[in-house]
């Protein structure tokens, strides 16, 4: 990739985490980073397939990144990348990074190129050092519910979505976006237990959410997070299948 001739370099600094990777060439890859101030960049990151390249272990998916890197008209280049949080330990385990996986896919399905997005690379960085301290049951649901809510899509749990009555809920509408009522039952069961989750993750009570032992609630909880959030994004989330099956 060249520079544009006869014009001035655009050269940027940013932080960012690596969603993904693609190898280019015999050396490169092509790196995908949510940035914090740059929304979703695709940047090349020359030779960091060779056995002595400077920063080729930085750039690994899971990665937190402070960065700097050539503005290009396609793909940008990058120049440096220095380590925020590693997150090794991410990737050091099979199923915890699974986890990971599943919420680098979904930020990658809603954020949008070189649209600044400064609230949900928070929310990324902060779930994933959450999963990489402690790997509760409810921290990739959380971050799925709350993504909803970032988006504007946010489920309705404190009272029927239909007739607005706050008792006897035992349904969860998928569609319609929240709870309903034994009148108005639409959608999956969901038990009192779930419910209460639902409303602490949503409801400025996160650090208890997170710190629940799985139980039959917290599997309620996670299977209505994935199914809430691909019917939002209209496709399904394949590292989410993917580790269901193993």
């Amino acid at each position: 990739m060249s520079c544009p001739a006869g014009g001035a370099v655009s050269l940027y600094r940013d932080r960012g985490v690596v969603l993904r990777t693609h190898k280019l060439g015999e050396s490169d890859r092509i790196i995908t980073l949510l940035t914090e101030g740059h929304g979703k960049v695709r940047a090349v990151a020359k030779g960091v397939r060779k056995t002595k390249s400077r920063f080729g272990a930085r750039l690994e998916p899971t990665s937190h990144v402070a960065l700097q890197l050539y503005e290009g008209r396609e793909l940008d280049i990058v120049t440096q990348a220095e380590t925020i949080e590693n997150h090794a330990e991410l990737r050091e385990e099979f199923e915890r990074l699974g986890r990971a996986m599943t919420m680098l896919e979904a930020a990658d399905q809603l954020a949008l190129e070189r649209e600044p997005n400064p609230q949900l690379y928070r929310m990324l960085a902060n779930a994933l050092r959450t999963l990489a301290e402690r790997d509760g049951p409810l921290v990739v649901p959380a971050f799925f519910l709350k993504l909803l809510d970032l988006e504007g899509y946010r489920p309705q749990v404190d009272a029927c979505g239909a007739c607005g009555e706050s008792a006897d809920l035992v349904a969860w509408a998928i569609a319609e976006g929240g709870l309903r009522c034994v009148a108005h039952r639409q959608g999956p069961a969901i038990s009192n237990e779930a419910i209460g989750l639902l409303r602490d993750i949503l409801g400025g009570r996160l650090g208890a959410a997170l710190s629940v032992p799985a139980s039959p609630a917290t599997s309620e909880i996670d299977h209505l997070s994935v199914a809430a959030l691909e019917h939002h994004l209209e496709r399904r989330l394949r590292s989410v299948h993917t580790l269901h099956r193993a």
